[in-house]
This record gives structure tokens, C-alpha cells and sequence, in this order.
């Protein structure tokens, strides 16, 4: 019932209202335009190719949340703007004029940002003219339950269409993001994607049972209802997990009035790049079957290879998804500009001097929870899907799908509970969901 009350003071605060509204309704459009076809295409047909490919045409399909199987101006989803953010922050590591750009705080970071637009636009193009030959590739294939032409009318006049359709449906995507995190609440571009998955779940149980009529086995749905949980539970426990280092402030005297003297900790996640691992993991797995589309040598041969679900393809899912946790956990947490922040504060760790050494150990510890949290991200991401193979379950949505629900969701409900606590308003966990105002604000008012 608290959090029922806390939601229920989300309507209390007009500007919390109207960025859940705004966001609420972007989503809205963003569902509508997975249904809007692009022109030249028999979605039907398509639908047939998805259903019998699945493997990375079905994950694909999940991420751009049905667009694919639609033909939809939104067919290549958000990703070519999740490859060009994984291209620039790489870039930022090696490539020193960017990582000075970093450095300027917000001025450059909205420079990098427009660095990532453009990326995006030109890995659209590219995306999309491949998409077009694979369409055209698939003329006059047997699927199932359809046979017939996906291209009506195959050339450059499609492929320039198409091209321009989908590339322009990417950017309006990376727009509706931006504006969602700007004007609305939480992440836009998790957000995106987390309704393309959202929405994915109703089919896939409706579809398990239409597959399954007669012979349903109760134990087995009790068995995957209990994994699904249990990876909830495990998301949510190591989500909210922080190693937190004590932190104590020197005395010091400004005028007649002494400050410090207190002591506060300095709180580290235990899985400091949240869902962008998985994400960026997947992205990259899907790529190679963009390249077999411009007859790359060996592409053809790396994509059957990656089928979802195999082995080979959950040795790289589980690789790179390591790989990402200590990337993005060094690119978004630098241990050296903590340290500074510190030292100018007049603030130290116990028993550590300040500066260098305290960027050691903080270092130190941020890279052994990190290894602990990347074999979370792992086994959340790879166990779940693993079982639902041996279950036969022909959902889409496995451990990453999960992952990426459980954790948006948690920071969009953190993001709320802050409105609601700036307000002075319980939070959504709050204890009898009462509006509490601080005294003396309101009467000011």
C-alpha cells in the first residue's frame, strides 16, 4: 500500500506530472511508428521470415520492439545510436583532442554528443542500404505460412527509399531519447528500448500457449516462472549492492565559523555501468550479419556461427560483456578526478595519504567489485536464456531482455523517488506515502 500512496503523490507535484505525462505519451509515439511500413514491402511476408530465422533476426526484432517484422520506419531501432556512443567513448580513450573534450565538462560533452549524431546518421545509411539488399535478397524464398516477394518493385529507387526511410526513422528515434531525458523522466534511450521488450512479452506467452495447446506442462512454467523471479530478485539485490568507504573531512576555519570535522562515505556500485554492458554486447553481436549483407568475406560464415542461443555465440555474449563492465566503468568513474575532489575538499580515506595513493586504492577496490559485478551481468544475461532453450520457452525476452527491464525500471523509479524527496514528499518506498513539507517552505510561499 506504500507504494501505492508513494505513486499516488507523483499527481501531487505538477512538474513530476508532467514529465512522467510527456514521457508517457513520447512512448506512445514511439509505439505507433513500429507500425508504420516503409513503402515498396510486403510486412506479412516479412513477418514469415522473422518467425522461421529467429536467432539474431528475432533479437534484433526485440531490441527495435517488432519494427523489424513490421518493415517499420523504426526497423533498425536505436542501436546505430548505441554503436556510435560505443565508437566515441572508445575514442575517448585513445584519441586525445576528444579526451580533452571530455574534460570541458558540459560544453564538450554536448560536442561529443553532436559527434554521436553524426556517427549515427552515417552508420543509418550504411545499416539501411544493407537492409535493403538483404530485403531484396529475400525475394521469392518459401517461409513459413507466406511465400511470395518481401521487395514489390527491387532497384535503386527502392534502395534509396529505404535508405532514406529508415535512416530518418533512426534519427526521430535518437530525437524522442533525447527529449525523454531532457523533458520527460529517466533514460530516453533505455526507455526506447525497454518498451520495444516490454511490449514483446504479451506475444511470447500468448504464442507459447498457441504452440503448446494440449500439451502444456504446468512444472515446467512453474520451473521458468521461478527462474525469471529468482534473476529479479538477483538484479534488484546486486543493482542496490555499494561498497561504501568511509570518508572523513578535516576542521577547517572560514571567518569565525569552523567546517568539517564529519565523517560520510564514498559510495561505489558494485555494478557501476548498469545495463550498458548487455546492450552494447548485443549490438555488437549484431553486426557481423550487417556485414554478410555487403558480401564481406567471412561474414556470412562469423554470422551463422553467432545463432542466438549457441555456444560460441554466448562465449562472446559473455566476453565482451566483461570487456564492457571495466570499460565503461574506467571511461564514467575516474578515479584521479575523485581523488582531486577530495584532496580539495580537505577530505582522506583512513590510513591512506592523500592524492596518488588514495587514487590507487580507490582504484584498487572499484576494480575487484567490478569483476564481481561483471560476472553478475554474465550469468543474469546467459543462465536464463540457456534455460529457456533446454525448456523449449520460444520467448525472446531472456536474461539480457531482463537485465535491461529490471534495471531501467529501477532508475526510473530512483529518478522519481528524487523529484519526490526534492519536493519533500515521500518516496515511492517510502512509509505511508504522506505529503510531509518541510516547515517553513510553504509558508514562504
Amino acid at each position: 500500500m506504500s507504494v501505492l500512496a508513494g505513486f499516488a503523490n507523483i499527481n501531487k507535484v505538477p512538474e513530476l506530472r508532467r514529465r512522467v505525462l510527456f514521457t508517457l505519451a513520447i512512448l506512445a509515439v514511439y509505439r505507433i511508428g513500429a507500425f508504420v511500413t516503409i513503402p515498396g514491402v510486403d510486412r506479412n511476408v516479412m513477418k514469415a521470415v522473422v518467425s522461421k530465422g529467429g536467432g539474431l533476426l528475432g533479437f534484433f526484432d526485440m531490441f527495435s520492439g517488432g519494427a523489424l517484422s513490421n518493415l517499420s520506419i523504426f526497423a533498425i531501432g536505436i542501436m546505430p545510436y548505441v554503436s556510435a556512443s560505443i565508437v566515441l567513448q572508445l575514442l575517448t580513450m585513445v584519441f586525445q583532442p576528444l579526451a580533452e573534450l571530455r574534460k570541458e565538462g558540459e560544453q564538450g560533452q554536448r560536442k561529443i554528443n553532436q559527434y554521436t549524431r553524426y556517427g549515427t546518421v552515417a552508420l543509418s545509411l550504411f545499416q539501411s542500404f544493407g537492409i535493403a539488399m538483404s530485403l531484396e535478397a529475400l525475394n521469392n524464398q518459401d517461409t513459413v505460412g507466406a511465400t511470395g516477394d518481401v521487395v514489390i518493385h527491387a532497384g535503386w529507387g527502392f534502395r534509396f527509399m529505404t535508405m532514406i526511410t529508415l535512416t530518418t526513422g533512426t534519427c526521430f528515434i535518437m530525437w524522442l531519447g533525447e527529449q525523454i531525458t531532457e523533458r520527460g523522466i529517466g533514460n530516453g534511450i533505455s526507455l526506447l528500448i525497454f518498451a520495444g521488450i516490454v511490449t514483446d512479452i504479451p506475444g511470447g506467452v500468448f504464442s507459447y500457449f498457441q504452440t503448446h495447446k494440449g500439451s502444456i506442462q504446468p512444472l515446467n512454467l512453474f520451473l521458468v516462472g521461478v527462474i525469471i523471479l529468482a534473476t529479479v530478485a538477483t538484479i534488484v539485490f546486486f543493482e542496490r549492492g555499494q561498497r561504501r568507504i568511509p570518508i572523513y573531512y578535516a576542521r577547517r576555519t572560514v571567518g569565525r565559523r569552523i567546517y568539517g570535522g564529519q565523517t560520510a562515505h564514498l559510495p561505489l556500485k558494485v555494478n557501476t555501468s548498469g545495463t550498458i554492458p548487455p546492450i552494447f554486447a548485443s549490438s555488437l553481436l549484431m553486426f557481423p550479419a550487417t556485414l554478410a549483407n555487403f558480401k564481406v568475406p567471412g561474414m556470412a560464415q562469423l554470422q551463422a556461427s553467432l545463432d542466438r542461443g549457441d555456444w560460441l555465440f554466448n562465449l562472446f555474449y559473455v566476453a565482451l560483456i566483461i570487456f564492457f563492465c571495466f570499460f565503461y566503468t574506467a571511461v564514467t568513474f575516474q578515479a584521479v578526478d575523485v581523488a582531486d575532489n577530495l584532496k580539495k575538499q580537505q577530505a582522506f580515506i583512513p590510513s591512506i595519504r592523500q592524492g596518488k595513493q588514495t587514487a590507487e586504492y580507490i582504484d584498487k577496490v572499484l576494480t575487484r567489485i567490478t569483476m564481481g559485478g561483471a560476472l553478475y551481468v554474465a550469468a543474469v544475461c546467459v543462465i536464463p536464456t540457456i534455460v529457456s532453450e533446454y525448456f523449449k520457452v520460444p520467448f525472446r525476452w531472456g536474461g539480457t531482455s531482463i537485465m535491461i527491464v529490471v534495471g531501467v525500471a529501477l532508475d526510473t523509479v530512483s529518478q522519481i523517488e528524487a523529484h519526490l524527496i526534492t519536493r519533500n514528499y515521500e518516496g515511492l518506498s517510502g512509509g505511508g506515502g504522506r505529503a510531509t513539507r518541510i516547515r517553513g517552505r510553504r509558508d514562504l510561499a
